[in-house]
Formats: structure tokens, sequence, C-alpha cells
């Protein structure tokens, strides 16, 4: 990826800066391998400067853990000095943080080589090299994320997230209700305020419904031409709804899996193909099931999806999520228009075919998770996998869970795959076993408060 010469850099910043004079200092941020938003604070002053010659970070910011400490087995650590590389900007991703009281501006950064080339370890650049298969197809993706959260209590109970109180009625929700219009009301002013800052912010966030527990909702994205930006949306929406939930005195949390016996935050991705020639959707069809391309997306997406579950569900707790009352699937399978599949075909206008992916948790790196699930398009695309028959009514009554339902088992299959490996860099796929390993060997060496209540007085 060739950085943009530097006048146009300077342009839209010189632009920017002249249509927002309040604006005293920007925050300058990068997504690590969790997908965490990390970064600088600078002047207004600076912006010039960081678009002229970047700002300098340390490589290891992709060698980090959940809870921010570098992981050294990586080799992106001590190992190398904790050597900075260098970050340019991402055009087009510089706006207004309307949640600030100091006015404040944020600009999304990616990592480069001293030298100039993308740095291999930025999950942006592991993306965009993916992305790259697609162009050499002729083929651009279109794609729009649905990110579903919780708003908390500030206050927690013994470390465990509680539902907020209404604003309006000052009670906890209790209620499960789906799509119920009352419950967005209780928290209007947030969830309002939520949308009219991602338009502030350029971010294509056209509705939000309420989801199936107390205080979860849904936020969908407008579809977009390029994956990239999909992805950059997802992740600047994300922070958008921590920092507008917590101006309202409330919390937010993305975690797969915050309460038992309630349903989990998923992170569903609609995916199609245009071919640049002709500006039509591969995947169109009166028939879905009559597209070879169709079927051979699926068909790829389905032979690499054991192998991609440590992209889509990356942490101990995103295995928590997965049961049938709660669609999540737990087997690769796909259908027309069925909620209760892997592989969800909507059956609309024939025009708007497209793949949904279904697994994946709101805790995933929008930028990996893409890149697995490209990578699996592709093969399936390039190879003609057929897919086999589509699921009809219920599958969790015809298949037997056979995805990796636990952190360890899916690093050994994503560690395992000759077909990720041509998408994603072995050395990339080491560094992000190494990461989640770690945490792994941490979470597995601790005593859960189940345990004590079992085993302290009764063994």
């Amino acid at each position: 990826m060739s950085v943009p010469p530097r006048a146009v850099q300077l342009q839209e910043a010189n632009e920017f800066l002249k249509e927002h004079p309040e604006v005293q200092f920007v925050d300058l941020l990068i997504a690590d391998m969790n997908g965490v938003v990390r970064g600088k604070r600078i002047e207004r002053a600076s912006l010039t400067k960081v678009y002229e010659k970047g700002i300098n970070l340390p490589a290891s910011i992709f060698a980090l853990d959940i809870n921010g400490s570098t992981v050294e087995s990586t080799g992106l650590g001590l190992d190398i000095g904790d050597a900075d590389r260098i970050c340019y900007p991402i055009p087009g991703t510089l706006s207004d943080e309307p949640w600030q009281k100091r006015p404040t501006a944020q600009l999304l950064m990616t990592m480069h080589e001293m030298e100039g080339e993308p740095f291999f370890a930025d999950p942006r650049e592991v993306l965009r090299r993916v992305v790259e298969k697609f162009d050499a197809l002729g083929l651009t993706i279109c794609a729009a994320f649905e990110l579903e959260f919780y708003l908390i209590d500030q206050e927690n109970i013994n470390g465990r997230p509680q539902p907020p109180r209404s604003p309006i009625s000052g009670k906890r929700p209790q209620s499960t209700q789906v799509y119920l219009i009352d419950d967005l009301d209780e928290y209007a002013d947030c969830l309002q305020d939520i949308l009219e800052g991602a338009k502030v912010q350029g971010i294509p966030a056209d509705a939000i419904v309420k989801e199936s527990a107390p205080a979860q909702f849904e936020v969908n994205l407008h579809h977009v031409d390029d994956a990239l930006k999909a992805c950059d949306y997802a992740v600047l929406l994300k922070r958008l709804i921590k920092n507008i939930a917590y101006d309202h005195e409330m919390d937010t949390t993305f975690m797969a899996k915050p309460y038992p016996g309630q349903a989990g935050n998923g992170l569903h991705v609609h995916i199609s193909l245009v071919d640049k020639k002709t500006g039509k959707n591969i995947f169109a069809a009166d028939d879905p099931e009559q597209n070879a391309a169709l079927r051979h997306a699926v068909g790829g997406v389905l032979e690499t999806m054991p192998a991609s579950m440590g992209f889509l569900c990356p942490n101990v707790n995103s295995y928590r999520r997965f049961g049938a009352q709660f669609y999540v699937p737990n087997a690769p399978s796909w259908g027309l228009d069925n909620r209760t599949v892997a592989v969800r075909v909507p059956t609309g206008s024939a025009d708007a075919v497209r793949i949904e992916h279904r697994v994946a948790g709101a805790d995933a790196n929008p930028y990996l998770m893409m890149s697995a699930i490209l990578a699996g398009i592709h093969h399936g695309l390039t190879n003609k996998i057929e897919p086999g028959a589509p699921i009809e009514g219920n599958s969790y009554e015809q298949l037997e869970q056979s995805l990796p339902n636990n952190l360890r088992d899916a690093l050994r299959e994503l560690d395992d795959s000759e077909v990720l490996a041509r998408y994603i860099s072995p050395e990339y796929i080491d560094i992000f076993v190494a990461c989640k390993e770690s945490e792994l060997e941490e979470f597995e060496h601790s005593i859960s408060d189940l345990e004590y209540n079992w085993y302290l007085h009764t063994v």
C-alpha cells in the first residue's frame, strides 16, 4: 500500500483545521491485535507534521495481550529492542470526537517499516494483503457489519456487570423482548447520540435495534465497497459507543458472553462481490442456489471455518456464547434465509444476494475476522468448492457440534491450516497464536470462584 502523496495528505489536514478552528487536540489511533485502540494525543499544531512525517510507535503494539502486556515469545518486544516503526494517517478518517469536553479530533493510523513498506503485523495490513487477491480477480468487496453490545451500569456487583437503570423509569431492565421499540425509548438519548455521533464521524450507522437480552442493542452499518474501510468503521464505531455511553453515565461491553443465561454479543458481516468491469454483484441471482460463484464462495468459507475460529472467536470467553437458543451456530452450515446456520444467504432482491457470516463474536478484531472470511471466499472461488445442500429448518437438530468449542483447539486448527497460511502469513499466525496461548496459559493457572465453591470444603 503506497502512502498517499504528501500534498494530498496536507490538503486533508489543512482543510479540517480550517473548518474546525475550535479543535485543540488530535488523538492518533491504531487498533492492536485485540481490536483495542491505542495511540497518542497531540496538539493541534502538530497535525500537519503527522501527515508529512508520520509518528513513531513500537512494533510491540501488535504483540500485546488483552491486558496490554508485551508477549515476548512473539519476537516483537525485547528481541528487537522494542524498536519503533512509523505510522501514517489513513485518509478519510480525520474527524471530531463529539463526546469530548475539550474539542478533540481523531485520526486512524496504520504502521509501516521505516523504509515505507507496510508492517506485516498490523492487522489492517493482514487484511490488505488478502484484499489484493480479489483485486487480481477484478472483484470489489462490499461489506457491512452488525455490531451487538450491552449497556451496563458503571457500578458492578462483585466485579460482575449489571444492566443500567433506565434514565426514564429508574428501573433495571429484565426484558428479553427482541426488537421492542419501548426498550429503545428507555435509552433513547444515549442511542440517538450514538447515531448522531456516527454521522459526525462519517461512520455509516443506519439503524439501532433492541436485541434479545436486557439492555442489549445492535448497530447496523451500511455496506461500503471497501473491506478495509468497513473494518475501520467497525473499530471506530465501537470506540464511539463506549464514549457516548460513558457520557450518559453508563458503560458498555462487547464481551462475547457477559451474562450466563443471556444472549452473547455477535459481530455479523454481510459480504458481496462486484465485478469491476460490469459493476454487477457476482452473487446476484433469482435462485441463489443456482449461482456457482455464490456456492463456491460459501463452500470455501465452510471448509476453512474450523481453522478460522481463532480469529472469529479469539478469547476464552468467546466460546461461552455458543448455543442453539441464542442463534449461534456450532457447525459449518449454510442456508437460504435461515438464521440457525453459520452462513446465511438472505433471499430478498436478486441484486442484493450476499453472504451473511454469523459466527464471530463482538470481541473479534474486525480486520482479522474479515481476513479469515475473505480467505475462505477466495479459496472457494478459485478452487470451485461446493458447499453441499443448504440446510432447511433448524440446523441445530440436524448437525452435531463440530467447530472448535474452546480457544486451545481453535489455535491448534489455525496453526495447522495450510489454506489460511496461503492468505495470512505464517509469521503473523505465529505472533497471533503466541499472544493467545500466553493469555490461555494465564487463564488456566487462575482459580475461579466456582472452584472454591465446589472444592474448598468438600474434597
